[in-house]
């Protein structure tokens, strides 16, 4: 990692860490569901900046762990047993969804995780018996930790802090691995990883996999956050917003995630001074920044880099061409 990329991270650590303190309750609530999302595109950056695969289906698994976590709550199980319970469910119905990608590659596979997500969507508000359907589930509780109650939006806000952290170094150290190198290669050339030995089906299905566990472990922290939530929450747009995150912040970096989630979340709160019109100014910074980095935010340095390399390059030819000609 950069060392510009260190020194954001540690920057954005530290006011994660102090400046909840200073906040009301839903200034800690904002930063809360910041985290979330920072979970929740950890994992679609895994499967789409690092993998190279185009998903529109992340806000399904994302209320998969948040039903998962709501149902087992409901039926008296603890919230340490529902957590996990929703990843592993979603890392498996991300090893299914992943098939698809076998098959059908860009656009293609990105209509198919789009239509997996209209479907589930479909089952969470109709099925009414199991999800509570458009009037969803409510009076969710929060846990404890060794007899600390994290009910407090405060305590709560610490907790999912430390998960992001935790779950953040877990895949640091997945993508410092030999399958974080398989997953690179994956993305910027299949036939010439599998011509060196990378298995690109099992790849795939993991890139999947492993996303949704993530996301699963989003919604699951997310459920027990708002302790309400119903099929609005999961719906195709928020899949379409959770890629977005992933782009602005930049693909293929490990904070990107960070960036584009504050940019989907926080954001949106500071150009509530437009009233009305703050969704078109949000939309129209979206599109223009689209324009200008066409590979997210953390793409800069490597910009500036890239000209100052240029305009040296530029200098030593004209140099050339000069003492040449004076020869």
């Amino acid at each position: 990692m950069k060392k510009i990329h260190v020194g954001l991270g540690l920057a954005i650590l530290v006011a994660l860490v102090v400046a909840p303190a200073f906040f009301k309750n839903y200034g800690i609530h904002l930063f809360t569901t910041w985290l979330v999302f920072i979970i929740a595109t950890m994992g679609l950056n895994l499967t789409v900046g690092y993998a190279g695969q185009k998903s529109l289906g992340h806000a399904a698994f994302f209320g998969i762990g948040a039903y998962t976590v709501a149902i087992c709550l409901k039926a008296g199980l603890s919230f340490w047993w529902a957590l996990p319970t929703g990843a592993l469910l979603c890392f498996v119905v991300g090893l299914i969804v992943g098939f698809p990608a076998l098959r059908v590659q860009t656009i293609y596979l990105a209509f198919a995780t789009l239509g997996f997500n209209t479907a589930l969507w479909l089952v969470m508000r109709n099925e009414e018996w199991l999800t509570g359907g458009t009037f969803g589930i409510n009076n969710i509780v929060r846990p404890s930790l060794f007899g600390v109650s994290l009910d407090g939006n405060l305590a709560y806000y610490r907790f999912v802090l430390v998960m992001a952290l935790l779950l953040g170094l877990l895949l640091w150290g997945l993508l410092r691995s030999p399958w974080g190198k398989a997953f690179t290669a994956l993305r910027d050339n299949p036939i010439r990883a599998e011509s060196l030995g990378v298995d690109t089906r099992a790849y795939t299905l993991m890139s999947f996999a492993i996303g949704a566990a993530y996301a699963g472990m989003a919604g699951g922290l997310y459920a027990s956050q708002v302790q309400f939530i119903d099929p609005a929450l999961f719906t195709v747009g928020a899949s379409i917003m959770m890629y977005l995150m992933v782009v602005v912040g930049g693909p293929g970096y490990f904070l990107g995630p960070i960036l584009g989630s504050a940019v989907g979340v926080i954001l949106p709160e500071w150009l509530r001074f437009a009233q009305g019109w703050y969704l078109m100014v949000f939309g129209s910074a979206v599109v223009l920044l689209m324009i200008w980095l066409p590979d997210g935010l953390l793409s800069i340095p490597d910009r500036w880099r890239a000209r100052r390399q240029s305009r040296w390059a530029s200098e030593q030819r004209r140099q050339a061409a000069h003492s040449g000609g004076v020869a």
